[in-house]
């Protein structure tokens, strides 16, 4: 498949909205379904482009395909686990059209080498939740390693995996 990977742009903000929630509502992601406080996070592109970097992955005719937001080393208030000379992936989303096609693979590998390109940036780093089996084995299958010892939780009775590659 021929994905191209860019920068976001304005007006796929409320696309890019609808992608990640239903993914992560599909995906059985958020604790509370539907009434999820995070859902307002998701759906928050613009706060996010205007914090972080958001990357989407766009098909040969322009149509949206998935978006990821980027942390880069140094920080943003979208990090969450990183540290100083680290960057972070927030917000992996696929549209169902599109998955299994390879997007999220290509996402990610577009952090990764984000990452790489940061002077002193030594690790990628990402939190998931347990329920999330296909991200998980995407992201064993590209390198990253479980790292139980930042496991944590953003909630009471939310557990959230730590991941991270190193570069």
């Amino acid at each position: 498949m021929d994905i191209t990977i860019r920068e976001i742009q304005p007006p796929e903000h409320a696309a890019l909205a609808e992608i990640s929630a239903q993914a992560y509502l599909d995906g059985g992601l958020l604790t509370y379904g539907a009434d999820d406080p995070y859902l307002d996070v998701l759906r928050d592109v613009a706060r996010r482009a205007a914090e972080a970097e958001v990357l989407v992955a766009v098909d040969p005719d322009g149509t949206l395909l998935g978006g990821v937001t980027f942390v880069p080393c140094g920080g943003t208030p979208w990090a969450d686990i990183a540290g100083p000379d680290e960057a972070e992936f927030r917000v992996l989303a696929v549209s169902g059209a599109a998955r299994g096609r390879g997007v999220g693979e290509a996402l990610v590998r577009a952090c990764a080498d984000r990452a790489r390109a940061r002077e002193g940036c030594v690790r990628l780093v990402l939190s998931v939740t347990p329920q999330a089996v296909a991200a998980r084995r995407l992201y064993d299958r590209m390198g990253f390693a479980r790292a139980p010892r930042r496991d944590w939780n953003p909630l009471p009775g939310v557990t959230l995996f730590a991941y991270e590659l190193t570069l």
